[in-house]
């Protein structure tokens, strides 16, 4: 690249980056905030609340599959220039998450000590986390169809409004969080049940003002009078990328899930550690987040356009940038060591394990931050999905799961090697990824003309 398309690259990037990251930062400090006041209350309501959150994890794997192949085929019709097309796929992605956000309320509304069973066996635990699923399981309506608005908003250059709406839902909800757990501002104290209130009111603003922004001029709303209408050939397009993105979020899913439980049930002081350390991995993973988004947004756009060799480019320059970012994470990591003890209300023993947790940790995000920026973000933009569920397949299912369960069920072993069993695949995956990159298979126009799609319907 000269000096022209540098200057046009770092710019659209961190044009993108900086509200896609500071949005997942503001999602991750819902859980933060969570963790942290319900923790001032009881340790055991904190674990709960935070095993009960699993479940929405879940779901929000399968919601975020959906609007990850809406993204990535929208991002390259952005780049076509077919507006269109991207209602269509906006009609398609609010279909689908639509039936996935119902039969998740149902599960939390009705079922919720069901699901709890599969993370913890503690009654404590089971009967804190059931508590907020009972209220909280009815914000899984709403997050379906308001991440499907925020989508389409960032791949049609409003990430910064997409920012806004859902960063300003976070902070409603830490507020409310506050005002309901702990009774301020005359309030009764509600504790769990104020948390999940908090989660509820928070989503259903958040919905309603994506609705309204998307009648504001040069904003992409769903055209009502196509959201039933099925066009074969995008949704085979569809299908194709987003298939491998749900077997590959599915396997990653339940498979940090199943850490989880791996954790939970090694005792109260283990599932508290975990907790305040997954929160910390949060935390720190926003940066790459939003850098796998807005890398794919950029190669995705100039794909699109069919500028495959600059395409190419841009890939190259997000490998390097991958790199720096899992440096400097780690070295976060260990510095926000002492902050973090500081913070959290944690038994001697939790805290003794949480210390060991985030060093082991700080390794774990190089390698987290290298394969999150060129898997779902560079290899994605040419909706090169399936390397994704097949390194999951293999490094998490075929190595890491098996080694977590043996090491904490069958010998016994120390809780700092069982975690790092369950850090183990990122890490093996590194070698895997940087030979499928130099392979350069993600190079690619997903689009169609208009006339090809009606010649193959």
């Amino acid at each position: 690249m000269n000096k022209e398309e540098k200057r046009e690259f770092y710019k659209k990037l961190i044009t993108l980056t900086l509200p896609l990251a500071f949005e997942s930062l503001m999602l991750a400090s819902v859980a933060a905030a969570d963790a942290f006041m319900l923790g001032r209350l009881d340790q055991d309501a904190m674990s709960g609340v935070s095993l009960a959150t699993q479940i929405q994890f879940i779901q929000n794997m399968v919601i975020s599959s959906m609007t990850a192949a809406g993204t990535i085929l929208g991002a390259q019709y952005w780049g076509k220039g077919d507006k269109k097309t991207i209602n269509d796929i906006f009609c398609l992605m609010l279909r689908i998450n639509a039936v996935v956000s119902v039969l998740f309320f149902a599960g939390c509304v009705f079922f919720p000590q069901y699901l709890m069973f599969a993370f913890a066996h503690d009654d404590v635990l089971v009967a804190n986390g059931a508590e907020y699923l009972r209220i909280a399981g009815w914000s899984y309506l709403l997050t379906g169809i308001s991440q499907c608005y925020l989508s389409i908003m960032r791949i049609s250059e409003h990430a910064g409004v997409s920012a806004a709406i859902s960063s300003g839902a976070v902070l409603l909800n830490i507020g409310l969080n506050a005002v309901l757990i702990f009774g301020y501002l005359g309030f009764t104290p509600m504790g769990i049940k104020g948390a999940a209130v908090a989660t509820l009111a928070a989503r259903i603003i958040e919905l309603s003002v994506c609705v309204g922004v998307s009648f504001s001029k040069n904003f992409i709303r769903p055209n009502l009078r196509r959201l039933f209408f099925r066009d074969k050939v995008l949704s085979a397009d569809f299908r194709k990328c987003c298939l491998p993105v749900l077997g590959a979020s599915l396997l990653w899913g339940v498979g940090f899930t199943s850490y989880t439980s791996v954790m939970g049930h090694l005792g109260g002081d283990a599932a508290a550690a975990n907790s305040v350390s997954a929160v910390v991995r949060d935390l720190m993973c926003c940066a790459c987040n939003g850098l796998a988004s807005a890398g794919g947004i950029v190669v995705g756009n100039k794909l699109g356009e069919g500028d495959l060799k600059r395409g190419k480019a841009y890939g190259d320059k997000l490998l390097v940038i991958s790199f720096i970012c899992g440096l400097i994470t780690a070295v976060i990591i260990i510095a926000l060591i002492p902050l973090t003890l500081l913070i959290a209300e944690l038994s001697e023993t939790a805290r003794k394990n949480l210390i060991g947790m985030m060093i082991i940790m700080a390794v774990y995000m190089i390698a987290r931050c290298i394969n999150t920026i060129v898997i779902n973000g560079v290899f994605a933009a040419g909706g090169d999905t399936k390397f994704d569920m097949y390194s999951l397949a293999v490094s998490m299912w075929g190595i890491a799961i098996p080694l977590s369960f043996l090491s904490a069920f069958v010998f016994g072993w120390h809780i700092y090697i069982v975690y790092i069993f369950t850090c183990i695949d990122e890490i093996g995956k590194i070698p895997w990824v940087m030979i499928h990159f130099k392979k350069h298979k993600w190079v690619k126009d997903l689009t169609r003309n208009r006339s090809e799609k009606e010649e193959l319907q």
